[in-house]
């Protein structure tokens, strides 16, 4: 009997070994490749957390997770703008427009057409124009600008095109020609430049633009889509970092892009959209070309630039039952004046481009019959891309692939909503665009 009894003490010992492994108690927010599943806020990306993870570690409310302000709210209807909201004034003192006899590219307000924009891993942006570029802040062009691209990214320009991984190691890439260089953050990588058709198996040479999104999962594949004149190409990354290896890169370098992805991601719920969204994999690492004017609807090839944006939430009510006939005598409420005005300025670039939104706004409502009727709102998370023609630019849902819909419409002046030039009496802050 005593032999039994053993064996079953072992046996308990030995489960209760195994559910403490297994377990999120005393780990939010660690990693451990020693054990068999992990309590981080990037274990739900890779697929890696523990059992007990959604009920054991807290959530921050959404809303929440980022520290700093929120920015506008991304809609496919034409807001009506409130006459009497007052903006404040929003040019920036170091963007002037003087007469100068310095190359027309270096003016960034001259109206000339910029060949790419890129967002490295920390959020900086920078636009590519001729020989030289500019790094932006959220309304203007930094002071100390224009710089030469030869002296800091070591490639004479101009160049065709540029773009970000989003992943955690966050490399940039730089297109010219048949050739591509890689960066982590500004500086380049060992045996670089190499040709296109080495890294980017049956992607064309001299691009017009290019830009790269992430996985849905670190099960599925980054992807970046390549254009060039009137067709567009789709290619799929082969290799991700793995978790550990994330961990690792991310105490010594992080990618806020990337952290900020998986944030989002960090609420279980959103998986299955952001497949919707970014795709599931195909049997090919590569597509293309296809027509772009058949796929992407609004805008006329060719482009200039692209850069793709934040991954923002867009608020779908949906009546929990059929809609009742209003009460005779009800009166509709006025709408609030604040509906579509709520902007709250960002100080960080990445806020912009990995912020939240306004989820609901319920300020506008009808009084309706005595029986309640009630409405369950849920979001989906929408990517925007920026697409660069001439002196204008495009948002576009990456999804839909159509031009968005806003006021004033699309396209816009990339001098005025991105670079802070005054082409206006009164600039004002709304004017900026909320990357």
């Amino acid at each position: 009997m005593k032999p039994a009894v053993t064996v079953l003490g072992f046996v308990l010992l030995l489960g209760s070994t195994f559910a403490a492994e297994e377990s999120c108690v005393g780990r939010c927010g660690s990693f451990n490749p020693q054990r068999r599943c992990q309590c981080d806020s990037k274990c739900v990306y890779y697929g890696s957390c523990c059992g007990d993870f959604d009920t054991i570690c807290p959530k921050k409310a959404r809303g929440d997770t980022f520290a700093e302000e929120i920015t506008e709210a991304v809609t496919n209807v034409t807001p009506t703008p409130d006459p009497g909201a007052t903006a404040p004034a929003f040019l920036s003192t170091t963007t002037n427009e003087t007469t100068s006899t310095a190359a027309p590219d270096a003016e960034p307000c001259s109206g000339r057409p910029f060949d790419a924009f890129l967002q490295l891993k920390n959020g900086s942006i920078y636009a590519f124009r001729g020989e030289y570029f500019f790094e932006l802040d959220d309304t203007s062009v930094l002071p100390g600008y224009p710089k030469l691209i030869q002296d800091v990214w070591g490639i004479s320009g101009p160049i065709d095109a540029a773009f970000t991984r989003i992943n955690c190691q966050g490399k940039s890439y730089i297109f010219k020609g048949n050739k591509y260089w890689r960066f982590d953050g500004d500086v380049l990588d060992e045996d670089y430049p190499r040709d296109i058709s080495d890294g980017f198996d049956s992607m064309p040479n001299d691009i017009n633009a290019a830009f790269a999104i992430p996985a849905p999962s670190h099960s599925g594949k980054e992807k970046a889509y390549f254009f060039k004149g009137d067709t567009y190409y789709q290619y799929e990354f082969k290799h991700q970092p793995s978790h550990e290896e994330c961990v690792l890169i991310s105490r010594s370098s992080p990618s806020v892009l990337f952290t900020r992805y998986t944030d989002l991601f960090c609420d279980q719920t959103w998986e299955e959209f952001f497949t919707d969204l970014f795709g599931s994999s195909p049997s090919s690492h590569h597509t293309g070309p296809r027509f772009f004017i058949r796929d992407w609807e609004g805008i006329r090839p060719p482009v200039d630039a692209a850069m793709v944006g934040r991954v923002s939430f867009s608020p779908k009510p949906t009546p929990s039952s059929p809609p009742l006939a209003r009460r005779r005598g009800s009166r509709k409420k006025r709408p609030s004046k604040k509906r579509g005005q709520r902007r709250r300025q960002s100080r960080y670039v990445f806020d912009d481009f990995w912020g939240y939104d306004d989820w609901f706004d319920y300020s506008d409502y009808t009084d309706i019959t005595d029986v309640h009727t009630t409405q369950e709102h849920t979001s989906t998370p929408v990517q925007n891309v920026y697409f660069f023609k001439r002196d204008k630019y495009y948002r576009v849902d990456l999804q839909t692939k159509r031009v968005d819909s806003a006021n004033p419409p699309y396209p816009r002046s990339t001098a005025k909503y991105w670079l802070g030039c005054k082409h206006e009496e009164t600039p004002d802050a709304s004017r900026a665009e909320r990357r």
